[in-house]
């Protein structure tokens, strides 16, 4: 990270998102989180190639797809890392990033399908935890959830075995 190149300051983002958790309390009694918008946006796609499968499903019986406030956060939480790239001059449109191509190579098909692996496992743990990274992090700690504490913890010992197998 560039610190001395414009980069947004982390105290102050994270002061941000407790703000914006505080106000999704108070305005939508509801926690914050990403992974159900996913399962959203699956459901929609599930409509475009077959509909009658998409609503046997029981969750969508249950949670009908549709384009709710999860859905737009997560939209609003890709393009607000966009600007803040782009307004901290750290935007750098690449398939290949330099730190994987030290140590994986150049190959394009190899960087993603391991960023496709890990997205499908990453919503595969986040659905069988009953919530993401931000969903257990960020509203859930903020909650005083004895799971979402366990579940945060786990998240940083994983991420931390994880960047010693890969990058160590």
């Amino acid at each position: 990270m560039n610190v001395s190149g414009g980069a947004w300051n982390p105290y102050l983002v994270g002061a941000l998102i407790g703000i914006l958790s505080m106000a999704s309390f108070y305005f939508s009694n509801k926690p914050l989180g990403a992974s159900t918008a996913y399962a959203r946006i699956a459901g929609l796609l599930g409509y475009l190639f077959s509909r009658p499968h998409t609503d046997s499903l029981k969750f969508y019986q249950d949670s009908v797809p549709k384009v709710d406030w999860e859905v737009m956060l997560l939209l609003g939480t890709v393009l607000g890392g966009f600007m803040a790239a782009y307004t901290g001059g750290e935007f750098a449109a690449s398939i290949v990033p330099s730190m994987w191509a030290t140590h994986f190579g150049n190959d394009p098909s190899l960087r993603m399908g391991v960023a496709f692996v890990g997205g499908v496992v990453m919503a595969f743990g986040a659905r069988l935890a009953g919530g993401c990274t931000s969903g257990h992090g960020i509203s859930g700690t903020l909650q005083l959830s004895v799971g979402s504490w366990i579940a945060l913890a786990a998240f940083f010992v994983g991420g931390a075995i994880m960047a010693r197998v890969m990058y160590g």
